[in-house]
């Protein structure tokens, strides 16, 4: 029987359990292949103990929950492994463990679900002679050549969601309502809530943004009768001559650069030049836990499938990703090269601004 490996790298998002179960699913019914889980990323493949038969029967009732029954990691990176040598801490490479235990565990193919960062670990193994297989992964659908990730749709309703329930009280006590959404390098998710949710101004890293301006959108509000406004700003937004917002950064070997707080300060400055009273509201990690939902569970059975698919045949170093209405998959290669941005002339962006909403330039 064929063995083939399957984990999950970086951030947790909905739909990763359904990508697992279809994994273990159509590996078991149309190939007969046994399916080993990894734990916590690419740490299952470092440290002892931390890989396990997955069977059809041991993944049951797992579509609708959201997470990873495998654990994950976002500093488990094999090429800057950090680790405590004589009580000093220190980075190494462990790329070639990797693939020593790797080879002692009989996988014939890899899975590896994960974003930007992950999937370019599984491209340097894949360099090395790991046949990995990328399916993608996060909320900020930022990697290219896919035209959406799972995970992100359940992340904009769940942001929908929430400026539902915030312009009720921003009515009820004509305010301003500032919502930060995640996003750290591109708009994706603030510019889809911010339209799907009837927000006034939505900042995005894409577009540098001018205080000025927003208090000019929101002041003309109030003259025209709108008691209260909505504000969607991601993490990653930056006034025009500045610098992201940063709570730490980022560690070798350890843990990204780590953003946050622009919500804050955006909220600070419109209070400044407006005769309103301003509340923000920080979503964080709520749009990444949960259920995800029925487009994200849908989308992650497709992908799982024809990763299992792509092993079969043999068509290692490919990601599988949406075209259209199809699941394809294109070299890993391409997809590691840069992320895929808002762009600002077009697209969403214009609709946005054809209906009356600001971007702060």
């Amino acid at each position: 029987m064929k063995k083939i490996g399957i984990l999950t790298g970086g951030g947790d998002c909905p739909g990763l359990n359904a990508v697992i179960r279809a994994v273990v699913k159509s590996a078991s019914v149309k190939y007969n292949f046994e399916v080993i889980g990894i734990e916590d990323g690419f740490d299952g493949l470092v440290l002892p103990n931390k890989t396990h038969v997955l069977t059809p029967w041991g993944i049951r009732g797992i579509l609708p929950v959201g997470g990873t029954i495998l654990g994950t990691s976002t500093r488990a990176n094999p090429f800057e492994y950090k680790v405590i040598q004589d009580g000093v801490h220190e980075v190494i490479d462990v790329s070639r463990d990797i693939m020593r235990n790797a080879e002692s565990l009989g996988l014939e193919g890899l899975i590896v679900i994960g974003g930007d960062g992950t999937l370019r670990i599984a491209y340097e193994l894949y360099n090395m002679g790991c046949p990995t297989v990328g399916v993608p992964k996060t909320i900020d659908n930022d990697i290219p050549a896919t035209d959406v990730t799972f995970g992100f749709n359940t992340a904009v309703q769940v942001a929908t969601d929430a400026l539902d329930r915030l312009h009720t009280t921003a009515e009820s006590h004509h305010r301003v309502m500032v919502v930060e959404v995640m996003g750290r390098y591109v708009g994706w998710i603030a510019l889809e809530t911010g339209i799907s949710g009837g927000a006034d101004v939505i900042l995005i890293p894409e577009i540098p943004f001018s205080v000025d301006k927003v208090c000019d959108k929101i002041n003309s509000r109030k003259k025209s009768g709108s008691r209260s406004s909505i504000v969607v700003v991601a993490e990653g937004a930056k006034p025009i001559g500045g610098e992201v917002t940063v709570i730490s950064g980022a560690e070798r070997g350890g843990r990204a650069e780590r953003l946050g707080g622009i919500g804050s300060k955006v909220g600070a400055e419109i209070e400044k030049c407006i005769d309103m009273e301003v509340r923000v509201t920080v979503l964080g990690h709520l749009q990444r836990g949960g259920t995800p939902n029925a487009f994200d569970r849908l989308l992650s059975t497709r992908f799982g499938v024809t990763a299992v698919d792509l092993i079969a045949n043999k068509r290692f170093g490919e990601m599988v990703c949406l075209k259209g209405q199809r699941v394809e998959s294109v070299s890993l290669k391409e997809v590691i090269k840069e992320q895929k941005t808002v762009p600002t002339e077009e697209g969403l962006v214009k609709t946005a601004e054809s209906i009356g909403i600001c971007f702060g330039r």
